[in-house]
């Protein structure tokens, strides 16, 4: 009978051994497929950068000159010369009529001021304006002559010269192959990020395009809407884009 509790006794034993050891492997698989799972549900979160210099290929320049004239024929007439003096001075700058554009005359009557400053029904003549406008590829001409232009003061012309602005007419092909530089550089990032963690990167999840800083050479200048630089021949173009992986 002792024999038979003993046996009895052993078996349980062994049973007890067999399911503790049941459930310590279940435990590990367990865990093992939940490990699983929260990695395959993971994910990473990574800006890519780009830039380029680039120098503008067209440069628009504008001056303004005026006349005024108690007469309105007459102001016309010196305003017409006054035309004549400013294309020639740009054609011998090497600026063909084709690239040269003339704005209307504007006209405005002009009241005499007393003495609080306000102005009274004293008609004193007439201010006429005409703007000239210059678009061309050659940006360093634009700058030479949006520099020198004034020296039409001493033709006897009341001129003034406007700041020239540079732009580079590719910009959206560029943008193309910025964004694609910036993609690489997101992925680089996604890569070494993972790997301190111990993990592989897997598919992209998603991406979105950030604004372009378009700016001066060297300049750290950003904003939240985008920067676009027209006063600097000599830029730098920034792209950022964020990509989200998944990560295993």
């Amino acid at each position: 009978m002792s024999e038979t509790k003993n046996g009895g006794f052993i078996g349980l034993a062994s049973l007890g051994f067999m399911l503790a050891l049941g459930l310590v492997l279940a435990s590990f698989i367990i865990s093992g497929t939940i490990k699983k799972i929260k990695l395959t549900d993971q994910k990473i979160s990574v800006k890519g950068y780009a830039e380029k210099d680039i120098i503008s290929d067209l440069g628009i320049w504008s001056g303004e000159f005026s006349v005024s004239s108690l007469d309105l024929v007459s102001g016309y007439n010196k305003l017409e010369q006054d035309l004549n003096v400013v294309v020639k001075y740009l054609e011998s700058k090497g600026i063909k009529k084709s690239d040269i554009n003339i704005s209307s005359v504007t006209t405005n009557r002009n009241y005499k001021l007393n003495e609080q400053g306000n102005y009274t029904n004293e008609f004193i003549g007439y201010t006429l304006t005409q703007l000239i406008t210059v678009r061309h590829k050659d940006v360093k001409l634009i700058a030479a002559i949006s520099n020198e232009s004034t020296s039409l003061i001493k033709e006897g012309i009341e001129f003034m010269s406007n700041q020239p602005s540079y732009y580079y007419t590719k910009i959206n092909d560029l943008k193309i192959e910025m964004l694609g530089e910036a993609a690489k550089d997101a992925r680089i990032r996604a890569e070494q990020l993972a790997k301190n963690s111990g993990g592989e990167v897997g598919a992209l999840v998603s991406a979105s395009q950030g604004v372009f800083q378009i700016t001066s050479k060297n300049s750290t200048e950003v904003t939240d809407t985008g920067m676009f630089d027209t006063s600097s021949i000599e830029k730098t173009i920034k792209a950022v884009i964020t990509i989200d992986y998944s990560i295993y």
